[in-house]
């Protein structure tokens, strides 16, 4: 358990969200035990024991869509008479019509990376900014034209030229430029040059249309422009910039809670999706016999069957179908 969750700091301090997973409650021949905990990242991966092959398939693919909505949810897994409270909100019921007579209750919690909010600048506002988003618990990382810092290495500054990737920029990243007016042009383009979620300027209305202007004039094209919020913030007047930091923070919240957690990425370990079966997902097919979900991947009993190809996510499924092949291959048609 420890590895487990040593596991979990490690992921969240990379900034890799995951859903940890729980059994809370089991009953009857469940392989699953209460207490039992494993981690599934985005890409579908499993690290540690929920249960058997076929409860994992559908446990994976309910946490990737734990991890688009962003909310946790509980999933009740056993046979069709072992199963209530499939009215409840938050609360998935899924028969299992599988060999295992037990049954058991997983709860399902998302764990998303703190936002990662990157400063361009040393001015007052950039310290206002930077200081408030380390209080609510935000990574953060300082750029200027004299070096880097971050929440790692406070007084580690080393010499680059806005070379934002070295703060690890990615899509989730929000930045904003507060140099007021010292290469506002300079950081503004880096800062498009990378798929940042957010970007936003720090000045006034004035100033932010000369600087638009001028990336214009160097060759800056309209779709990026247009993705600069400026001025950064909400708009509260003539304001100190401490009032500035929290008008652009409280933007930032917003944004974050009306836009998925998640981006594409966690697909991205989805394989290419089977040319034969049943399909529900990139590489998820029915299992014919009980109607489970089968990662055709992961799974380890297959048949071929008048040209087709069905996956199994048991022995016992497999044996079913060989015994009957024809009767289970129509009704997964």
């Amino acid at each position: 358990m420890d590895e487990l969750l040593d596991r979990a700091v490690s992921m969240r301090a990379r900034g890799e969200p995951f859903v940890m997973a729980t059994v809370v409650w089991s009953s009857g021949l469940s392989s699953g035990k209460q207490g039992s905990r494993a981690i599934i990242s985005a890409d579908g991966r499993m690290e540690g024991w929920l249960g058997g092959a076929c409860a994992a398939p559908t446990l994976v693919r309910t946490a990737r869509e734990v991890l688009s909505e962003g909310r946790a949810r509980l999933v009740v897994l056993g046979p069709d008479h072992g199963l209530a409270g499939g009215d409840r909100e938050g609360v998935r019921t899924v028969p299992m019509a599988c060999d295992s007579e037990g049954t058991m209750e997983v709860y399902l919690e998302p764990v998303f990376p703190p936002p990662h909010l990157v400063v361009v600048g040393n001015s007052p506002a950039a310290g206002a900014l930077t200081a408030m988003a380390r209080a609510l618990g935000w990574r953060t990382s300082v750029v200027d034209d004299g070096g880097r810092r971050d929440d790692h290495h406070p007084d580690d500054r080393v010499f680059l030229t806005l070379d934002l990737d070295e703060v690890g920029v990615d899509r989730q990243t929000m930045v904003v430029v507060a140099t007021q007016g010292h290469y506002d042009e300079e950081a503004l383009s880096a800062a498009l040059a990378t798929g940042a979620r957010y970007v936003g300027l720090v000045a006034s209305r004035k100033r932010s249309g000369a600087v638009e202007e001028y990336l214009r004039e160097r060759g800056i094209g309209e779709a990026d422009l247009a993705r600069v919020r400026a001025p950064a913030g909400l708009d509260l007047g003539r304001v100190g910039h401490r009032e500035m930091a929290v008008s652009i923070l409280a933007e930032l919240v917003a944004l974050r809670s009306v836009t998925p957690r998640v981006s594409e990425s966690a697909d991205a370990g989805a394989a290419s999706a089977p040319a034969e079966g049943s399909r529900v997902g990139s590489s998820e097919v029915t299992d014919p016999v009980c109607g489970m979900m089968v990662i055709t991947s992961q799974a380890r009993f297959r048949v071929e069957h008048r040209g087709r190809r069905y996956w199994f996510c048991a022995a016992g499924c497999e044996t079913s179908f060989r015994r009957d092949p024809d009767r289970y291959a129509s009704a997964g048609e």
